[in-house]
């Protein structure tokens, strides 16, 4: 009862911020201009802006971890691919591949994963490098399958790849976590007035991010294309962690690591996820009910997989 407890507290308050959004929306309180805003805040200010706060103070020698950084990388490799070969034998409609690919593998791991890392540990902990190894291969391979499988825009296959690219360079998340790691390495001292600004900005991310996410949920989504929705859910909530956090926990990786390597795995599919299939032309109905019921299921799963890791003594 105990481990169940703990479960239910690293996530239901999450989702419940998020329901609170959604009636927020429904109660009018709350309109489509402010998500628009509001996630375009969060990914642009205030969650770079926690993200460095977390870096700048970490002890390198002490907590980065080579071999936990190229697990999430080569792990983050081989699930994209393994998907990407199945979804081309198991499609004959090969237009939908690429939505598949990435619904079924490109999980929310900076907003929905910091905030369920921050509300069991008090900070980002080890999910920023999971975030600097995966996240730049999450959009290499989601743009890699929608250029090769999406409609014909009139934009050539290796414009968009290298549009893509720049903007992976130039992702505000990215960048902070290269200027935190800096201030780290070289131990950058701040003021303690610029500090503690900082930190109350930083510490905006994690709620506005979840308000919004629940403004801007549609039920609609869900209705189309749900047989290859459901399968890709299957894939992102429920295969993949099944297959690599017992990798993960025989490597030694325990309680921040491993609910990083969870929240890598087993989070909900970015709603990015939709918009960069309607922006490049790939399947956009199968790409928004995936969104959809991987964050209605995701309560479950998540809550399952925490109880499962903390029964087996892999959470402290």
């Amino acid at each position: 009862m105990e481990n169940l407890i703990y479960s239910l507290n690293a996530t239901i308050p999450i989702f419940l911020v998020m329901v609170l959004g959604y009636l927020f929306y429904k109660g009018k309180l709350l309109n489509d201009n402010f998500v628009s805003v509001a996630n375009k805040f969060v990914f642009q200010v205030a969650l770079p802006v926690m993200l460095f706060c977390d870096l700048r103070t970490m002890d390198l020698e002490e907590n980065f971890s080579w071999p936990f950084v190229g697990f999430c990388f080569v792990v983050t490799f081989l699930m994209f691919a393994l998907t990407w070969i199945g979804a081309e034998l198991a499609f004959q409609d090969k237009q939908m591949v690429g939505s598949f690919v990435q619904g079924a593998c490109r999980g929310s791991a900076a907003i929905l994963g910091i905030a369920f890392v921050v509300n069991m540990f008090g900070s980002a902990g080890m999910t920023p490098l999971m975030i600097f190894a995966a996240v730049p291969l999450f959009n290499v391979f989601s743009v890699a399958a929608l250029c090769i499988h999406g409609r014909d825009t009139g934009q050539s296959k290796g414009a968009q790849l290298r549009k893509t690219l720049l903007n992976i360079l130039k992702n505000p998340i990215i960048i902070s976590i290269l200027i935190g790691l800096v201030f780290a390495f070289f131990r950058i001292p701040l003021p303690e007035i610029v500090d503690s600004t900082l930190n109350l900005v930083g510490a905006i991310s994690t709620p506005l991010a979840l308000i919004a996410i629940g403004a801007g949920f549609s039920f609609a989504g869900a209705k189309k294309v749900w047989k290859p929705a459901l399968a890709a859910v299957f894939i992102k909530l429920i295969a993949l962690p099944g297959v690599f956090l017992p990798i993960a926990a025989w490597m030694g990786f325990r309680n921040q690591e491993m609910i990083a390597v969870l929240i890598m795995l087993g989070s909900p599919t970015t709603p990015t996820s939709y918009i960069m299939a309607k922006q490049m032309a790939g399947e956009g109905d199968l790409s928004g009910s995936i969104v959809v019921i991987a964050t209605l299921c995701s309560a479950v799963t998540l809550t399952g997989w925490i109880f499962v890791l903390k029964s087996l003594g892999l959470l402290g």
